[in-house]
């Protein structure tokens, strides 16, 4: 796909936002489909912003940071999980190494396609997404918030996303992941995380890719499964299921439910033990 509309590529605070501009990272996303109302690119690469910082509360990844990059991060042996978790959200690409290298954290939670792989993660992990504009005016609000339809975040015109922040209580959790595809290499249909802190003994499920926005739940203890699967259930629902070549509604409800029991038995049998 050529960007044929595209007159000049500039550094990401070159001068003020103009119609037609449009922030450019790893840039896979806007070579997939047509462009036609692009008319410069705004490079966020040149901001040179460290790929992943670690502090006291937590971590923090840029928005240009490859899905490559993210791989190879591993956390304090303390959130031995979060390795884990990081592991399978980029497993769940299922792109060549030319794609890792090239496509970003930022990019794949802003095209806000329901399989994106890295707002799977940050849900998961209740990150917040930080938001600035070409003034320096900052905004911040959960990733789970950020995504609020196929295709439709929250970025307002000339807003872009500066970085994602996952804070130290919930990567420090236990994970279980499941993911569903109709094809054994093919996009995800639904993908499970369950997350239990063995501190305070919540609990929180997300669900990603079978609906067409995010969905978290969070309980102050572990559930029986009928509650669990209820409420996964009603608040699929109310985000609606997505409809599409990878996956009907009803077979997404379907193994959407059956993951979450799975992702529960899983946590509960590693919370006593078993």
């Amino acid at each position: 796909m050529d960007l044929h509309t595209v007159s000049d590529v500039i550094a990401a605070d070159a001068d003020a936002w103009r119609p037609g501009d449009r922030w450019l990272a790893g840039g896979s996303y806007l070579y997939s489909q047509p462009q036609p109302d692009t008319r410069r690119l705004r490079d966020l690469t040149q901001m040179s912003w460290p790929p992943l910082r670690i502090d006291d509360d937590g971590v923090e990844i840029a928005a240009t940071c490859t899905i490559a990059e993210l791989a190879r991060f591993r956390p304090p042996r303390s959130w031995a999980g979060l390795a884990g978790l990081i592991d399978q959200c980029c497993d769940a690409f299922l792109a060549s190494h030319k794609i890792w290298n090239v496509a970003t954290v930022g990019g794949n939670i802003c095209a806000a396609l329901p399989a994106g792989p890295m707002t799977s993660l940050a849900v998961a992990v209740d990150a917040d997404a930080l938001i600035t504009d070409l003034a320096g005016t900052r905004r911040r609000m959960p990733v789970a918030e950020f995504v609020r339809d196929v295709e439709v975040n929250a970025l307002r015109s000339g807003e872009y996303l500066r970085a994602v922040r996952l804070a130290a209580p919930a990567i420090g959790a236990r994970f279980a992941v499941r993911r569903a595809s109709l094809f054994p290499h093919g996009r995800s249909a639904a993908l499970v995380v369950g997350r239990h802190d063995p501190h305070t003994d919540a609990w929180a499920v997300s669900v990603t890719a079978a609906t067409r926005r995010p969905v978290r739940l969070t309980m102050p203890q572990p559930p029986s499964e009928q509650d669990l699967l209820e409420l996964v259930d009603t608040a699929c629902a109310q985000a609606g299921w997505v409809d599409d070549v990878h996956g009907l509604p009803a077979w997404r409800r379907h193994r959407t439910l059956r993951m979450a029991a799975r992702v529960r038995a899983e946590l509960a049998a590693v919370g006593s033990g078993r």
